[in-house]
């Protein structure tokens, strides 16, 4: 049976407008510039003042404190270091532990009261700890581990426990230091500051803090008054 000759026309129209629908539609994509997609907005690190150091003075932060400078020409040994063989890990330069102290030296004169020292068991961390913190004890905690180098199912209880110690509530009087590293706070916050800078979190509990500002190493001449540092 042939179909009727409207039935015809009317399909080979539709086609046809298809067919110029289509091509108009490629036209306008081609023409239509392609969007890039939405990027995470960059950290802003806040310095800190003058006034920040009155308020810590009465405690309640978590003060977190990256290691000093370290001589990258000796990477940490891959796939694995030995925690008991500094000679597998990346070291402090002797430029590094002077700045590690002179960071404690400006803690100490800024009148920081400083409770539970929470430390990374890396070589870097517990050598800049010692020269910051000269007869301090400090609490070693194995999931303060470096996290560079590790899949994300091994980062995970690092991060946990990180944003635990960030964000559980600190008596007054007293703020909490962390020293660990870089890596870990880049994961966590997407903030990866530079060696010796002191970072300062308020924490609010149930695994939420506050980022509230950074001390540089060079800023401290800055923030502290005239001759408070040797």
């Amino acid at each position: 049976m042939q179909p009727k000759p409207w039935i015809s026309r009317l399909s080979f129209a539709t086609l046809i407008s298809w067919g110029v629908m289509l091509a108009l539609g490629a036209a306008h994509a081609a023409d239509t510039p392609v969007k890039p997609l939405a990027m995470a907005p960059k950290f802003v690190e806040t310095p800190g003042t003058p006034s920040l150091l009155a308020v810590l003075r009465t405690g309640g932060f978590v003060l977190y404190l990256r290691h000093g400078t370290t001589d990258n020409s000796r990477p940490d040994r891959f796939p694995q270091v030995d925690l008991n063989d500094c000679t597998t890990q990346r070291p402090l330069t002797e430029a590094g532990r002077q700045l590690a102290a002179q960071v404690g030296q400006a803690m100490r004169a800024a009148q920081i009261p400083i409770g539970d020292i929470v430390i990374s068991p890396m070589c870097r961390v517990k050598d800049t700890t010692a020269a910051a913190f000269p007869g301090r004890d400090a609490t070693l905690d194995m999931n303060l581990m470096y996290t560079a180098n590790l899949t994300t199912a091994q980062k995970a209880p690092i991060l946990a426990r990180t944003r635990w110690l960030l964000s559980e509530p600190v008596a007054p009087g007293s703020n909490r230091l962390l020293v660990a590293h870089g890596p870990n706070l880049m994961d966590l916050m997407g903030y990866f500051p530079k060696e010796g800078t002191l970072v300062v979190l308020r924490p609010r509990g149930q695994g939420r803090f506050d980022y509230v500002a950074s001390f540089a190493p060079g800023l401290w001449p800055q923030v502290l008054p005239a001759g408070a540092l040797p």
